[in-house]
Formats: C-alpha cells, structure tokens, sequence
C-alpha cells in the first residue's frame, strides 16, 4: 500500500505579509496599541469622561489622607504660600507700594499661578510616573494629563472659597463681575491642559525633565506679576523697550492672573489690563489646548513602551 503524502497546514509564519493584513481586516481586527485617528481618540476620551473624573476627584481625596487635618490642608496650603509670600515681598521687598489691597491682589495672584504651575508639574510626570496604570490597561493616554489639570482646578475651587472669605474680611464687596470667574477660569483650564499634556509627552521620553521643571517654572512665576503689578513696573521704568512691556503683559500666565484679579477685585481696573485680554487669553488658551492636545495625540502608541 502507497503511503499516503500530508500536505502540512500553513502557519502563520508561513503566511505571505499581505494575505495576513488582508485576514485581518477581514475579521476587523486592527494592531494592537495603534494610534487611532484623531477624531477616533477625541470620541473614546469622551467616552472616558466620568473616568478622568473619578480619578481627579480619588486623587484629591487622597492627597492629604495621611495628615492629621487631612482636607484642611486644602486651604491651608495656598494659604501659607500667600503667607510667606507677603513676607518677603510685601513686607521686606515692599512691592505692596501703591498697589491697592494688596493681600487679594497677592492671594489671587498666588492661587491662579498654583493652579498652572502644579497643572505643568504633574503633567510632567502623568505618563512617566503611572507607567503602570498605562501598560496594564487601554485607554486614552491623554485622560491622565487632563485628570491631573482637572484635579487641579477642584483644588483651586478650594482656595478660591477662601480668597473669597479674604476679599469680605478686607471689605471687598461682591460684585457682579465675579461671574467673570468662570470664562477666566474656563480659559486657563484649557490653557493648562495643553501645556501638561506637551510636558507629559516630553516627560515620557525624558523624565528627568521634570527634575528641571521647577526651576523654569519658578524662572516663570517671577515675571508673570504674581507679587507684584506688572502695569506699575512698566510705568516705574519709563526707559522699558516697548517690546519687553509688551511680552510681559502678554505672558499667559500674567494675562490670566490679571482676569482673576479684574473679576475678583474691584480696585483693579480695566485700564490694568493688557489690550484685547480677553482675545489674549482665548488665543492662548487655543493655541497651547489645541496644539498640545494634538502633539499628544500624534505619540499616542509610544507611551508605555521601551
């Protein structure tokens, strides 16, 4: 009897490139940990809404759950910087000469300046510092930033419960123009969010970077008015090339502290602020929400790996 010939199955080391993309399409099944197109991405981050939520408001919860006056902490943090701050500036530098309530113009400036500069800080480290959390489950990269922005803001919400407390402690009276509040706020938010989510990519890459971010963001804090008035620097020093007060004015960071202050504090005037703020702002919240969502998105499968 003639022995039988077995033609051995094909496996898939056997199969030609092409005929396996062609199976796969076929079956819909894509690579796993590619980038998806960008509407695609924006629609499973929104799918992830109450996600990026919840992990804001778990990570508030818990920042200062080992301390004995646990969410006291809350308020009493930016409270302390805006403390020590006056000492040194208002007190020993006396940059309070011929600013009007100075304590809400500091407070104010000392709360909006965190919420920005932690925003970048922990964005920094969103992806580098949950390497964990984003190798072990799928999801939009960019939720991590943003939860981080988001928690921030919750945090400030805090703070702005006490500036409020010190503007009625000083007489400041409220006013209608605190509901300016929230389109001001609204603006940074995005502004920070696209920032972190560049610095969250950079950070990916190189984390040491966040070990040089506090001093930038400390070089930041210093020429962005936020112990002192910008306008009233520029009309100290006549001498100023225009072109300094200008980029002094326009810095993101100030224009968005002098909107709080204008909103909150009604010895602060519209003849204080830079020209076309609010176009200012929205510009820079555009620019950096926009494009640092979409420079995130484009490394989108490299986060996790390597």
């Amino acid at each position: 009897m003639s022995q039988a010939l077995h033609t051995p199955p094909r496996t898939a080391a056997a199969v030609p490139e092409g005929d396996l993309a062609a199976l796969a399409a076929r079956h819909g099944l894509t690579v796993s940990g590619a980038r998806p197109s960008l509407p695609e991405y924006i629609r499973q981050l929104w799918a992830r809404r109450h996600f990026i939520s919840a992990f804001a408001t778990a990570r508030l919860t818990t920042t200062y759950s080992q301390a004995k006056l646990g969410q006291i902490w809350q308020v009493m943090t930016p409270l302390l910087n805006a403390a020590v701050y006056y000492f040194i500036f208002g007190v020993l530098l006396d940059t309070k000469k011929g600013v009007a309530d100075f304590i809400p113009f500091l407070v104010t400036g000392v709360f909006v300046w965190t919420f920005t500069s932690t925003s970048i800080m922990t964005g920094t480290r969103a992806i580098s510092g949950n390497i964990g959390l984003v190798r072990a489950l799928h999801f939009p990269r960019a939720a991590l930033p943003i939860s981080f922005c988001l928690q921030q803001l919750q945090q400030l919400l805090f703070s702005m419960a006490a500036l409020v407390f010190i503007l009625l402690a000083v007489g400041v009276p409220p006013a209608l123009s605190w509901i300016l509040v929230v389109p001001a706020l609204t603006l940074q938010f995005v502004f920070n969010a696209g920032i972190s989510m560049i610095m969250a990519r950079l950070g990916a890459k190189t984390p040491d970077i966040a070990q040089l971010m506090p001093f930038l963001l400390r070089t930041w804090m210093y020429i962005s008015g936020v112990m002192f008035s910008i306008d009233k620097l520029v009309a100290d020093h006549a001498g100023m090339p225009s072109w300094i007060a200008t980029l002094l004015k326009a810095n993101p960071a100030a224009v968005y502290i002098d909107l709080m202050r204008f909103a909150m504090i009604d010895t602060f005037h519209a003849s204080q602020l830079p020209p076309h703020v609010w176009l200012v702002a929205a510009g820079w919240a555009a620019l950096s929400g926009v494009g640092g969502f979409i420079y995130f998105w484009k490394a989108e499968e490299t986060y996790g790996r390597g």
